[in-house]
């Protein structure tokens, strides 16, 4: 994971399994993995980057990755799409998916046309 431009993590893991540290500046993450209150696949140093979720309301009832490590939600996914937010692509960003297909596939594809620009 090292060095790469995107990670994905999806595992029923109870402990992180992916660590802030290893992420490079700018690099982004989609988790679509440990989507109950007693999972986690991210480290609370992961959750210190920018964080996406595709509901807030759902990302507080449901994903220990948020729920335990306090980590603040800068967007919903809906907010990027449609403009009303916007993240710099300095910014190593982390997608925390709650089981939103089309939205993994969109943010996937939003990250591939600004790594090609």
């Amino acid at each position: 994971m090292r060095g790469a431009d995107v990670v994905v993590v999806a595992t029923s893991s109870l402990v992180p399994v992916l660590r802030g540290a290893w992420l490079k500046d700018g690099a982004h993450v989609n988790a679509v993995g440990a989507c109950r209150p007693t999972w986690r696949e991210l480290d609370d140093d992961v959750l210190r980057k920018t964080l996406i979720v595709n509901s807030r309301e759902a990302a507080a009832l449901e994903s220990a990755d948020v729920i335990l490590s306090g980590a603040a939600i800068d967007a919903e996914a809906s907010e990027i799409f449609s403009g009303r937010k916007f993240v710099p692509s300095s910014q190593t960003t982390i997608f925390k998916s709650l089981g939103l297909a089309i939205e993994d596939i969109v943010s996937a594809k939003l990250v591939y046309d600004a790594v090609r620009s």
